[in-house]
């Protein structure tokens, strides 16, 4: 199964179908699934924005429809009456396969999500035409009991798209880069699922972000990780699916 995480750098507007159309120019053709990061349709500071900029679910359709070639995953701001939801979307054949809402919204320091987006609701995993999926939006890993929930269902894939900030220079690298790959290694390990992270680069009213979009194996190796602070397309193959046996072998060597 080949995968492609598109670590791009999202305009802070509603973008168009044919601005979308660019960023699968640079694409493997043979990839099975391509990722991109939380709002990629957006930009992250959006602030007021958020009421004009919002798709609606017919508008999303429309994007579904570049998933004819390969499974698609994308984060946008959906709008449902006069809600509206930090989302991520599953596109499969040309359709939405799966809508998840983002449940655990950070409101301190430079997030304020709380104040724009209604929260989601339940949380859970889905199948695809590679196995069952989970579907994480950034700071959701951060809350245990999503990841006892994945840890229980087991299921083959853990998809954790990001707009998380540079944050924690340090002597040997990035504090928060440290932070998220213990977050993501704990998962694999304790679900058994390839675990891929998708994160955003680029500048937004002065905020920065890092990048380094990964995927970690269910013996919590991280077998690839893209560049830190720049726009890249990263593939690789990964086994499509583990049996629960070959799950549970991983864990005890």
């Amino acid at each position: 199964m080949k995968l492609t995480l598109a670590q791009i750098s999202p305009k802070l507007k509603k973008i168009s179908l044919d601005e979308f159309e660019t960023y699968f120019k640079s694409v493997d053709k043979e990839s099975d699934l391509v990722f991109f990061p939380e709002l990629a349709l957006n930009g992250y500071m959006l602030k007021d924005a958020v009421f004009e900029d919002a798709y609606t679910l017919d508008e999303i359709n429309k994007f579904a429809e570049f998933s004819k070639s390969y499974d698609l995953i994308f984060g946008a701001v959906l709008k449902e009456e006069n809600k509206f939801f930090n989302s991520a979307f599953y596109c499969s054949g040309g359709q939405i396969l799966k809508v998840h809402k983002k449940t655990t919204l950070p409101n301190y320091g430079l997030f304020q999500e709380a104040r724009f987006f209604f929260k989601g609701g339940e949380v859970k995993s889905f199948e695809t035409k590679f196995g069952r999926a989970f579907i994480v939006i950034c700071e959701e890993l951060y809350n245990a009991h999503i990841i006892a929930k994945i840890a229980d269902e087991k299921p083959d894939m853990v998809i954790v798209i990001s707009n998380s900030p540079s944050r924690g220079f340090e002597d040997d690298g990035l504090l928060i880069q440290k932070q998220w790959e213990s977050l993501l290694c704990s998962t694999a390990l304790l679900s058994g699922a390839n675990v891929v992270f998708v994160n955003r680069v680029g500048f937004e009213d002065g905020l920065g972000f890092w990048g380094g979009s990964c995927v970690v194996n269910a013996k919590a190796q991280i077998i690839k990780r893209a560049k830190l602070f720049e726009e890249e397309n990263l593939t690789l193959s990964i086994d499509k699916k583990l049996s629960d046996t070959q799950k549970y072998l991983l864990r005890e060597y």
